[in-house]
């Protein structure tokens, strides 16, 4: 709820400023990095590596523990995530790989794990920071663009890098140079075009997960925002965000199932 003495709009703009962190004039500063290319946004990063230890501990126990016999809750609720995933893998890529599927595992555990911090009431934990002392908190890594352009670009690296393993130097090049038109007199062109769609892959991949998230933020602030009334409207949202929370997930790791895919494809 907006506090006292606040408008809407500086309600709305407080929360949506991250805690961020750089070095200014020779020394770390906090809050004060508007313009600078190396400031850190300190909440992302926490949240985003503390909901990344939570999978890992989670999956890792489920894993030490397993049993053959009649699984328990958990474990059960581990194997249908790992056999809906597997699932995927094995009906969108076409190639041989170990990394894949843990891969894309991965993504879709952890990315779903941040986008449910958005169903988070907006003022809980920005609330309890502020009285430790932390002036700014925004709690869902992927509304932040750095993190989901961190994303997308580490899996455009992955799929440079198999594009080249797999089709070598030559077959990559000519990949980018003689598709789709394959004659010599086409190859700026093709060039021009090939360029264009591998870039824009990473782009759509981060700005997809980044825009759908932040708008389903911003909605829960606009709703912060109406007073007693946003108790149920906050209830019907969240659980409409829950299927978008899930979504940005599932398409993200399928996107990148299909570009890996298609990296192992010799054409």
């Amino acid at each position: 709820m907006a506090e006292a003495g606040h408008s809407a709009g500086e309600y709305i703009v407080h929360h949506l400023q991250n805690l961020t962190v750089c070095r200014k004039d020779g020394e770390w500063v906090w809050n004060q990095c508007d313009g600078n290319f190396y400031a850190l946004n300190v909440d992302s990063m926490f949240f985003a590596v503390a909901l990344g230890f939570v999978f890992l501990t989670l999956f890792g126990r489920v894993a030490k523990r397993v049993t053959p016999g009649v699984p328990g809750r958990l474990q059960t609720f581990v194997e249908i995530i790992v056999g809906f995933v597997d699932q995927s893998v094995r009906e969108t890529f076409h190639g041989r790989s170990h990394v894949i599927a843990p891969l894309a595992l991965t993504l879709f555990c952890w990315i779903f794990l941040m986008n449910l911090m958005d169903l988070v009431p907006v003022d809980w934990l920005p609330w309890a920071a502020s009285h430790v002392g932390v002036p700014y908190l925004r709690v869902v890594p992927t509304t932040d663009v750095n993190v989901t352009f961190a994303m997308s670009i580490s899996v455009f690296i992955l799929t440079i890098f198999y594009s080249i393993k797999i089709k070598g130097v030559g077959g990559f090049t000519r990949e980018l140079t003689l598709t789709p038109f394959n004659h010599w007199a086409a190859i700026p062109f093709n060039l021009v075009l090939e360029g264009v769609s591998l870039l824009a892959k990473p782009i759509s991949l981060s700005l997809r997960l980044f825009g759908n998230m932040y708008a389903g933020e911003l909605i829960f602030l606009l709703i912060a925002l109406l007073g007693i009334w946003q108790l149920p409207l906050h209830f019907l949202w969240a659980v409409f965000h829950l299927l978008i929370v899930t979504l940005q997930a599932f398409i993200f790791m399928m996107l990148t199932i299909v570009y890996l895919s298609l990296a192992h494809e010799k054409h």
